[in-house]
């Protein structure tokens, strides 16, 4: 009799949820190993470049790289005719070398998301624009929603949003899901980059958890940097976002791109960031569709190399 009663109790009691129900990131963050250690993150990196890096350092993985190229322009002095001219280079380059792929994507500020709809002429390559009060993301989320709407209306096929990092130091996850989550529905079905700024992040551990937190509040892509603080992409940060795609997928079998950004100087970094995800994504990953690269600069010395000649292109 009592353990009748004991159990029907427990069943009311279990109906009524004393406990606050889990947020989706508790749930996710509990799944996940946090207890990385930055320096076994440094020895893996330095690992994987000394002994897998230069069978990546060839003509083929410089022309996939350049194919994964998003060629950005985020400057102040922007204006329509600086970015038209940008976006006829684009058009330009497809017919100067029809051998080599297109860039996979042009990126601007939303303002500019209309002149590059309707110059752009190359099929297959996207138009990403920033948004969400990019750099900062310091802005009410209405102003963050409506510049993304209108972007989209003007002619983005992406998004790059930066996650509000200030809400994620001071522990406010729920917040930074909340918004994510808010412009992933303004999105829809456009692609949506969360830059986590992982410099500013500074440990593996934090920039897994964030990781880990963009992704199951609806990023399709995780990205380094906005390219605009100190500290931009590195090899140790790209190695544990690789590390949280990977355990995301296997947990959810949901796949999420990559985009290391900011700060990628010279064609031997671009080849790092392609050995990491090659040995910790795998091959699945090796396309401009998962990889992508957030640069302007690396275009001209990707081509020079590809070509064999200095070539001033972009």
């Amino acid at each position: 009799m009592t353990t009748e009663h004991h159990d029907h109790a427990c069943g009311c009691h279990h109906d009524q949820k004393p406990e606050p129900q889990k947020s989706k990131y508790e749930e996710a963050l509990s799944k996940y190993n946090l207890d990385i250690d930055d320096q076994a993150v440094k020895d893996a990196v330095r690992t994987i470049i000394a002994e897998k890096v230069h069978e990546n350092d060839t003509p083929e993985v410089k022309r996939f790289l350049f194919g994964s190229i998003e060629l950005t322009t985020l400057k102040t002095t922007d204006s329509d005719a600086s970015v038209m001219a940008f976006t006829e280079r684009v058009n330009r380059f497809d017919s100067t070398y029809p051998d080599l792929p297109h860039v996979a994507t042009v990126c601007v500020y939303p303002c500019f998301a209309e002149i590059v709809k309707d110059t752009l002429e190359v099929d297959g390559v996207e138009i990403a624009c920033v948004s969400g009060s990019f750099p900062s993301s310091q802005a009410l989320i209405e102003v963050k929603v409506a510049e993304t709407a209108l972007a989209l209306k003007d002619g983005a096929t992406e998004i790059d949003i930066v996650m509000p990092v200030g809400k994620f130091l001071s522990g406010d996850y729920e917040g930074v899901s909340d918004d994510i989550s808010e412009l992933k529905q303004v999105c829809g079905e456009h692609a949506m980059k969360v830059i986590l700024e992982t410099g500013d992040l500074v440990t593996a551990r934090n920039i897994k958890t964030a990781s880990i937190i963009a992704m199951y509040s609806g990023a399709d892509y995780i990205k380094t940097s906005t390219g605009k603080e100190k500290v931009s992409a590195t090899p140790e940060a790209v190695y544990v976002m690789c590390q949280a795609i990977k355990e995301y997928y296997d947990q959810t079998g949901i796949q999420i791109g990559l985009k290391p950004a900011g700060g990628i100087n010279t064609v031997m970094d671009a080849v790092i960031y392609y050995t990491i995800v090659k040995e910790v994504l795998g091959e699945k990953w090796l396309s401009n569709k998962w990889f992508r690269l957030g640069t302007s600069r690396l275009a001209n010395m990707l081509l020079s190399e590809i070509t064999g000649q200095e070539t001033k292109f972009f």
